[in-house]
């Protein structure tokens, strides 16, 4: 498509969703978080696997059920108990709809670089600390009127800084060790807290990163606020499919959590909108391989999206019988706030089901 022709039709339907009701927007991602336990629950196979799983007993007696969908609402809570009745979940590809990475490599990185830019570019191969040379959605949305200074993310893996590329986007990243300078006791307390834990994962656990964010949204009331959570990717790299179920488990309930302190805040209250996600999926063909993801594992890049708000259509689980890609998320991001993102390079089109009324 022409890219005249392409922003000629993004505008046309932005100005159809002239009467957009989100003001704020909440993005968080479960790193390598498969979309099997999402839509499945666990896996008894898995489970059953003494290399991975170490106390099966407890975790059937904590998760499972013969009925997929207690099973899955055992494991996510939040998702299915609340978002699944007023929002949006894409990604079960048992009932034919997909969600994939248009990145070739399936690993963080790429994902994340997709996720924001809206951009799959093949240059963006690793996981180091490279300053991204791709703007992302983020830094956009920070230069737009109104949006100044009101866009943060805090983030448990320390690479996101690079990947958001905080020296030059100006938005707020705090990640991992990242000392939190503010004069608010909260802040200061969690900081204290973070600097003495032990990090079984090489980074701080989960849950400073997620109070860290919490504290900051009721203090400073950013309008767009990213938080990324990492153990579950960790967890399942170490075959330790317990403590990777123990983990989604508990980030669902922090979401769940967070949810219930942005409804009780004018602020935010029926006018925010929150998107889950992932960077990457996880093998399934070969049982062994869910501990893994990258080019050679060939169902690495199914992912998967949850997404409520006021501007949401209330779906459920997506029966639709179609393919959406990550690129798409960075552009449906600017759009949930009336904005169209443009770039230093090519941006995928938003996915236009999650605004459609």
């Amino acid at each position: 498509m022409k890219p005249l022709l392409s922003s000629l039709l993004l505008f046309q339907f932005l100005l159809s969703n002239a009467q957009i009701k989100t003001e704020n927007l909440v993005i968080v991602t479960l790193d390598g978080m498969r979309w099997q336990e999402v839509f499945g629950g666990v896996d008894p196979a898995i489970i059953q696997n003494k290399q991975f799983t170490k106390d099966s007993a407890n975790i059937m007696a904590q998760y499972w059920s013969s009925n997929i969908n207690d099973r899955r609402a055992k494991l996510f809570p939040f998702l299915w108990n609340e978002l699944a009745k007023k929002g949006q979940l894409y990604g079960n590809r048992i009932i034919g709809n997909q969600v994939n990475n248009a990145n070739p490599y399936k690993f963080s990185y790429p994902g994340y670089n997709e996720i924001f830019t809206g951009y799959p570019d093949v240059k963006v191969n690793s996981n180091e600390k490279i300053w991204n040379p791709n703007e992302n959605v983020l830094e956009f949305i920070n230069r737009q009127k109104g949006f100044e200074g009101k866009v943060a993310a805090f983030s448990t893996w320390d690479v996101i800084p690079f990947i958001l590329n905080k020296q030059r986007s100006g938005i707020y990243v705090n990640a991992d060790r990242d000392s939190l300078m503010f004069p608010d006791a909260s802040l200061k307390l969690i900081n204290n807290m973070q600097s003495l834990t032990t990090r079984p994962i090489g980074v701080r656990p989960d849950v400073f990163t997620f109070f860290a964010a919490k504290e900051y949204l009721k203090i400073y009331k950013p309008k767009v606020l990213y938080i990324s959570f990492d153990e579950t990717d960790d967890f399942a790299h170490a075959g330790l499919y317990d403590q990777y179920l123990n983990s989604a488990h508990a980030e669902d309930a922090m979401i769940s959590d967070l949810w219930q302190t942005l409804q009780q805040d004018p602020t935010y209250r029926n006018k925010t909108t929150l998107i889950i996600t992932t960077d990457h999926g996880r093998g399934d063909l070969t049982k062994e391989n869910w501990q893994h993801h990258g080019e050679k594992i060939p169902d690495a890049g199914q992912i998967w999206i949850a997404v409520m708000g006021p501007d949401t259509k209330t779906m459920g689980e997506v029966i639709i019988k179609q393919t959406n890609y990550q690129k798409q998320l960075a552009a449906t991001f600017s759009a949930l706030l009336g904005l169209n993102f443009t770039a230093n390079h090519p941006v995928a089109e938003p996915i236009k089901s999650i605004l459609a009324k």
